[in-house]
């Protein structure tokens, strides 16, 4: 059995974490809670549309859809003072964006085991962006199978 091989985006994120010591990994993150890209003006008015991820123990929301290119986009909101939960929607709402349903779908579920951050946080957080992903490739399927 031949692994996918990660879309490039997430790849890149991967290795950026894992040139770093374990402490500048945790600065990365922070970094990437920075960089969350802003939902669209049509979820700020409707903030029900993104699910609740049950996973996380802050209020995170998300939602990924499939545009009519045919391209995903992951949308997410968690709060400031959550900057880990923050980063890992931040990693993958960008490393998400832009890809075909199926790269998202080939995504390893264990891809944010592979941030080398379990010593730096708990694995209750890693737990939440493990959530967060489980639902993109749910969310991805149902639109596939609605189209």
């Amino acid at each position: 059995m031949t692994e996918t091989p990660l879309p490039p985006v997430l790849a890149e994120i991967r290795d950026d974490f894992l040139a770093l010591g374990e402490r500048d990994r945790l600065q990365l993150l922070l970094e990437f809670s920075r960089e969350l890209p802003e939902i669209p003006v049509r979820y700020q008015s409707a903030p029900g549309l993104l699910e609740r991820v049950e996973e996380c123990q802050s209020p995170v929301r998300a939602f990924a859809e499939i545009d009519g290119e045919q391209r995903v986009h992951l949308y997410a909101t968690a709060p400031a003072e959550a900057p880990t939960t923050r980063g890992f929607a931040s990693i993958l709402a960008q490393g998400l964006d832009g890809l075909t349903p199926q790269e998202v779908l080939d995504v390893p579920d264990d891809y944010p085991l592979s941030l080398g951050l379990t010593n730096a946080v708990s694995p209750l957080r890693l737990n939440g962006m493990s959530g967060i992903l489980t639902r993109a490739k749910r969310q991805v399927r149902e639109q596939l199978a609605a189209a």
